[in-house]
């Protein structure tokens, strides 16, 4: 008998409520026992990557989307170091966050406590999968996974794994629950299921974070694509400089922490611009640039407009030749989405206007943009990351899977009448 999309969801709801009352250690075994299952599992989950990866090439995928839904030894590894690592996390739930007793004895505290539901809409990762269940388990939460088509069979081999895991820890393995329709039709069902699904989270490409925003009737945190920016001020390193240009674009181009656009001081640009070009372009790096940078290095080919707003995911890199840190700001502003910015400097002063001016959610200064992820900041394996400002804000791990509510504790108190 088939299970509806509804009664999938309700009865993750249930389960979610016994990952709630599980204490700290309970926890934390349960994620232990997550990781020994995945290990334990190594030969089913790669061979059932093998299957997604060879439907995938002869549909003629493309490389960097094939990279994503690709799983080996090594990758397999760091999923399960990544759920232990959750695992050993501090635990998020039942935080105070703030204490104050009144005067007249109230004492007034803010505590976290879990979101409930979580739907996770992802493509191709399959390392989503555990990373997601990982994360909502750990603060509280059951997690329903709706992966893309072309990584079915990894995210099946993934989550028998950890319901395997569940089972064995008395509870209900639909506490992560793998949506087993997934036609557009059901994934919209469930993003309007609002009576049970609490949050849902999008992992992929824009038109896929467009398509669930439009369609939910939950709270949706998202980010529609990450144009990240790197502006090398008159005053930055030139080595420096130089080494978080080639980090941040050419390590992973298809990763939404990668570079898309270079911003360049003109009185650094005549000096610097060249070797750095240099540098890109024996890398595979195509240049797409402004007049003043192509009069610079004139092998670039001329930029668009559309390429200053693209997420290229790709070895393609945008350049333009600014007057100061403000063109620089107003540049940013115009074109970039509220992800990663960078700048590289010597100037205390300046790092301080760009950090102020920009509303991004994570600014690095003199560090690459590629430490813009979840695990680099010390939140074990990130779930997503927000560019909108709910209560999230930049990578979220699990204590961006809680929320904080009140409680009060009193010895009888009762209101004034008189007051509102």
């Amino acid at each position: 008998m088939t299970t509806s999309v509804r009664e999938q969801a309700l009865a993750c709801r249930q389960a979610a409520q016994a990952i709630a009352e599980l204490d700290a250690a309970a926890r934390r075994r349960l994620l232990e026992g997550m990781a020994d299952a995945l290990a334990a599992d190594e030969a089913a989950i790669l061979g059932a990557n093998a299957q997604d990866m060879a439907a995938a090439a002869a549909r003629g995928t493309a490389p960097a989307l094939l990279d994503r839904l690709r799983l080996d030894a090594a990758r397999l590894a760091a999923m399960v170091a990544g759920v232990r690592h959750v695992a050993g996390l501090p635990d998020p739930v039942g935080q105070v966050t703030r204490s104050e007793r009144r005067a007249d004895g109230l004492l007034i505290e803010r505590v976290r406590v879990p979101l409930g539901v979580v739907a996770m809409i992802y493509e191709a990762r399959p390392n989503v999968t555990a990373d997601a269940a990982a994360l909502c388990l750990k603060a509280g939460n059951g997690v329903i996974l709706r992966g893309g088509s072309e990584a079915q069979q990894s995210n099946r081999a993934i989550a028998a794994a950890l319901a395997r895991a569940l089972t064995a820890c008395g509870i209900s393995p639909a506490a992560v629950s793998v949506l087993a329709d997934l036609r557009r039709e059901s994934m919209i069902e469930l993003l309007q299921l609002s009576d049970i699904v609490d949050l849902a989270i999008p992992r992929g490409g824009e038109g896929l974070i467009r398509f669930v925003a439009e369609h939910a009737r939950v709270p949706v945190i998202k980010h529609y694509k990450g144009v990240c920016h790197l502006f090398v001020d008159a005053s930055a390193d030139d080595a420096l400089a130089l080494g978080l240009l080639i980090d941040g674009k050419t390590t992973r181009p298809a990763v939404c922490n990668a570079l898309e656009t270079l911003l360049v001081h003109a009185d650094i640009a005549p000096r610097w611009l060249p070797q750095a070009a240099a540098a890109l372009q024996a890398r595979g790096v195509e240049l797409r640039g402004c007049e003043r940078a192509r009069a610079l290095v004139p092998a670039m080919k001329e930029a668009t407009d559309a390429d200053y707003a693209a997420e290229f995911l790709d070895l393609i890199l945008a350049v333009r030749v600014v007057d100061d840190v403000e063109q620089a700001i107003a540049h940013i502003r115009r074109y970039g989405s509220d992800h990663t910015e960078v700048i590289a400097t010597g100037e205390e002063r300046q790092a301080r206007r760009f950090v102020q001016a920009l509303r991004c959610a994570v600014v690095m200064v003199n560090a690459s943009s590629r430490f813009s992820d979840g695990g680099e900041l010390g939140l074990g394996a990130e779930i997503g990351i927000s560019t909108t400002r709910l209560h999230a804000y930049g990578p979220m791990g699990a204590e961006s899977l809680t929320i904080e509510r009140y409680v009060v504790r009193g010895t009888g108190q009762v209101r004034h009448p008189t007051s509102r």
